[in-house]
């Protein structure tokens, strides 16, 4: 999106860049930018809170009256308030204690049986709000836990046709478990903290397990593309566990 800024600004349209990775901003160098600290696919702060999201627009918008020159970088200054962090949340299902399988083939027949146990619930949501973000990795969830397996096993699967690499692949994919698991949990209407799905999802859930020992084998390997997309999109940095 920064280069994307100063091709827009050689034809005269100013631009501002809110973004969520300082490095990238800080190398591409936009022509102005506003950094946030909130968690990634969360621009402006968390939903339902349009006061806190006008900060943040007003705070971008501010900086278009800074003259053409030398790159802008600004920090936001504030943490997205959590207005939900206080209170208890739940998924409204249960699921058994995830347990430690001891191979790919194992770990794939755990994934398989847990999104078994989400899919109504994954359904419900669907119908619920109409709309679903799943979709990203061009594969049917059924398809999900072998060929995330097969990565565990030390392979290098082929990635689906319209996707460029395995390592996109099992990025892609990585979301779409996400967000499958995530919009389940909110099916019922429930509006739990990003902290709060997150702690359910890594630290209860087979799938969140599952995606930990995905990052592990995948900053281990020898393809570069791999170790990238594994250590930087697969497990949120404050829920991957310690030496891992």
């Amino acid at each position: 999106m920064c280069a994307l800024g100063q091709i827009l600004e050689e034809r005269g349209v100013a631009t501002v860049v809110i973004g969520l990775v300082r490095p990238h901003m800080e190398k591409t160098g936009g022509p102005r930018g506003l950094w946030v600290p909130f968690p990634l696919g969360r621009p402006l702060g968390e939903p339902g809170d349009p006061a806190f999201q006008k900060r943040v627009l007003r705070a971008a918008l501010s900086l278009v009256e800074r003259a053409p020159g030398a790159p802008v970088l600004e920090d936001f200054p504030d943490d997205a308030p959590s207005q939900r962090e206080g209170g208890t949340w739940a998924p409204p299902f249960a699921l058994p204690v995830p347990g430690k399988p001891q191979s790919a083939a194992a770990w794939a027949d755990a994934l398989a049986a847990e999104m078994a146990l989400v899919r109504p619930w994954a359904d419900r949501a669907r119908a619920r709000f109409g709309r679903s973000t799943v979709g990203v990795s061009a594969q049917q969830p059924e398809a999900w836990p072998a060929y995330a397996a097969a990565f565990l096993a030390g392979e290098l699967p082929a990635p689906p046709a319209t996707i460029g690499s395995p390592a996109l692949a099992v990025r892609f994919l990585a979301d779409d478990l996400k967000a499958y698991y995530m919009e389940a949990a909110q099916s019922d209407g429930g509006m739990p903290s990003i902290n709060q799905i997150n702690d359910w999802l890594f630290r209860e859930t087979v799938a969140g397990q599952f995606l930990v020992a995905l990052r592990r084998v995948s900053l281990a390997s020898e393809n570069n593309a791999l170790k990238t997309a594994g250590g930087r999109f697969l497990v949120p940095a404050q829920w991957v566990p310690p030496q891992n």
